[in-house]
């Protein structure tokens, strides 16, 4: 039996659940928990609704933490949400107590499956994840830039009236302000994007794609449908073994931190991360990146 239980049953989280099932994810049980049981009712009654014309049937319930002992993931999106003028590092301190009550009730229910962390800030979150779980750090995701290099794809595509399916590129380091597009290795079909875009569309493609959370925070006061849908291609990448390239966020040991990384996902996790050729000066942008995150890090301690 696959199990899914999402801890947060906010925008993030309903989105994600959303999604998977307009999408008919292949599991037979999907959970919902959050500090707000009757928001968790609701949310599950409301989901089951739309089974009747959902790809595929399971079962959608509002539970509690002992749900979680025999589940395939657990999806975190539980913790306060960014405001308008807050960056994602101003959320540490406030989701870490969430994060220690979380990940400790979760351990107690004997849960042995793949945690995957959608809160920010969402490396530094992850981290967190991986310390208190115990677990070896395949088995702890973070959704990392997988939104960011969808933007990317996005953003190419719309400049050059190409379906962003055809564009292959990730955004790397931090899934905050310091993260930055490798354009070296950015694709369309089998050309470099470089080829097609000038310096300055490539700038205001890298801005764009690091201020849209922000524009849509202060336009709608929250992002959720990118976010769900990246949280579903991670979660099918698990499901079905895919070993997918996706720009998850995933353990250095050498810089013994959390940022995002092409890497292969499959049912046992992250497999491994990828080494990708930069320029000399995008490898200043991602030990930038990485110091900015082990600056963090080191802030929380």
């Amino acid at each position: 039996m696959k199990k899914i239980v999402i801890v947060g049953c906010g925008n993030v989280g309903m989105s994600y659940a959303y999604a998977m099932v307009v999408n008919g994810v292949a599991i037979d049980e999907l959970v919902l928990i959050d500090i707000n049981k009757e928001k968790a009712e609701g949310e599950a009654s409301d989901l089951s609704h739309a089974m009747s014309y959902a790809p595929k049937n399971f079962k959608v319930f509002a539970g509690d933490y002992s749900d979680c002992a025999d589940a395939t993931i657990v999806c975190i999106c539980a913790g306060r949400n960014q405001n308008v003028g807050e960056t994602r590092t101003d959320l540490i301190n406030k989701n870490k107590d969430v994060f220690q009550s979380v990940v400790s009730e979760v351990g107690k229910s004997g849960f042995n499956g793949i945690y995957l962390v959608a809160t920010n800030p969402l490396d530094i979150m992850t981290d967190i994840t991986f310390r208190l779980s115990g677990f070896p750090s395949s088995r702890v995701i973070g959704s990392g830039t997988t939104l960011d290099s969808a933007r990317l794809r996005y953003l190419v595509g719309q400049k050059l009236n190409i379906s962003p399916k055809s564009i292959h590129g990730y955004v790397i380091g931090e899934h905050g302000d310091s993260e930055f597009i490798p354009w070296n290795n950015v694709m369309i079909g089998l050309e470099k994007a470089e080829k097609f875009l000038t310096k300055e569309q490539m700038s205001e493609i890298q801005n764009e794609v690091c201020s849209s959370a922000y524009n849509i925070i202060k336009k709608k006061g929250n992002t959720s449908y990118g976010i769900g849908m990246s949280l579903l291609k991670i979660t099918n990448a698990i499901l079905d073994n895919q070993n997918a390239i996706i720009s998850v966020s995933a353990y250095n040991k050498v810089n013994d931190c959390y940022f995002s990384i092409p890497s292969i996902v499959n049912k046992s996790g992250v497999s491994r991360t990828l080494y990708i050729t930069l320029t000399p000066e995008d490898e200043k942008y991602l030990l930038k990146s990485i110091q900015k995150i082990k600056s963090d890090k080191q802030n929380l301690l």
